[in-house]
């Protein structure tokens, strides 16, 4: 899985060399990754929970398959989509909500750090090389965190993508 991510990295040498010193690697989204960056409360609110681990759990048992990970620091959370969302879903209308595609860069935290300690961790593990969430199962996600704020914004709709876009 290292090796998979690592390929997304403009210089995957020095990427390797960021996780060594710094526990985290800088990675281009929108070749073999994109990312959809969600806001701490929205998760939080549709998983009814501000506590970290129950949040990762409800994750976990959210999505069907895929990988998350959560920068602790900025309260964010990165939904890891197939690389053409970034090119195709723009969100509207949720605050702080953004799709990470071509000329967007996320930190990626070690394939180990899985608990919430640190800057970043993995908050849904990747459980093989490709494996990425299915957007509309994040659509639905930012739906019910909206429902659950009150607010009246409703996602705009995500591509439909078929498996040949998933790892």
């Amino acid at each position: 899985m290292a090796q998979w991510l690592l390929s997304a990295a403009a210089n995957p040498r020095v990427a390797r060399a960021e996780w060594e010193r710094y526990d985290i690697a800088v990675l281009a989204c929108g070749g073999v990754l994109s990312a959809v960056r969600v806001p701490g409360e929205l998760v939080w609110a549709a998983a009814g929970t501000e506590d970290h681990a129950e949040a990762d759990v409800f994750l976990t048992d959210w999505l069907d398959g895929g990988a998350v990970v959560m920068d602790r620091r900025a309260s964010f959370y990165y939904f890891l989509v197939p690389a053409l969302m970034g090119r195709l879903w723009k969100p509207k209308g949720m605050r702080g909500v953004e799709c990470l595609g071509p000329g967007s860069y996320l930190g990626v935290p070690l394939i180990d750090h899985t608990v919430p300690e640190g800057r970043a961790y993995w908050a849904v593990e990747m459980d093989s090389p490709g494996a990425l969430c299915w957007p509309d199962e994040v659509a639905a996600l930012l739906q019910r965190g909206q429902t659950a704020l009150g607010s009246e914004v409703t996602p705009r709709p995500v591509p439909r993508l078929g498996a040949e876009h998933f790892g």
